[in-house]
């Protein structure tokens, strides 16, 4: 029982609280699931799931942790629970748009909150990538002794990158290459 108050208090909280997306959401997420031990590399392959299956990253991730943690009651209350909030908000701001459409003050707030998501989502790339890009994933006592940054994911990161923004190749395909090349170097030749 105690594992569904939290689902609820952790996501109903994400829902609420976390501005700018599910990218944005993943510190905070982390955060509030610590309650349940969940190691970074635990966390990172949700994150992983996540992004490559359809659907909102924070839905995904609330759904798969729910499942993880509390069986398909779990998954379903998560789901609601992250996404009630939401809802709740955007009846209100519907209601509400309409009559404040032309206020400077509404239009000043709307130019104000425009860079702060591109803060958050940068705060969320850099917290992702300090776990996945400095600690990476260890695989043999050789790479053990390197202290410093794994180059293979930054190395996948920066084709990755590549391939989308000058080659024009759709995620999802960088996706799949990206994990033949994981499965490959990390599978098979490490």
């Amino acid at each position: 029982m105690m594992v569904m108050f939290n689902l609820i208090k952790i996501f109903f909280c994400v829902g609420l609280f976390a501005f700018g997306g599910g990218t944005a959401m993943l510190p905070i997420i982390y955060q509030g699931v610590s309650v349940f031990g969940m190691s970074w590399s635990d966390f990172s392959d949700i994150v992983a799931l996540s992004q490559i299956t359809p659907g909102p990253i924070a839905v995904n991730a609330s759904t798969y942790i729910g499942l993880e943690y509390g069986g398909l009651a779990g998954a379903i209350i998560a789901t609601l629970a992250v996404c009630l909030p939401c809802f709740l908000v955007m009846l209100i701001v519907i209601k509400l748009i309409d009559r404040f459409k032309g206020s400077r003050i509404v239009e000043g707030a709307f130019t104000g909150i425009r860079p702060v998501t591109i803060g958050l989502i940068l705060s969320a790339v850099i917290f992702v990538a300090g776990g996945v890009l400095v600690k990476g994933p260890v695989v043999s006592a050789q790479l053990a002794e390197i202290d410093y940054y794994n180059w293979i994911p930054i190395g996948i990161c920066a084709a990755s990158m590549v391939l989308m923004s000058a080659l024009k190749v759709k995620p999802i395909y960088v996706m799949l290459i990206m994990a033949a090349a994981g499965a490959l170097i990390y599978g098979v030749v490490l």
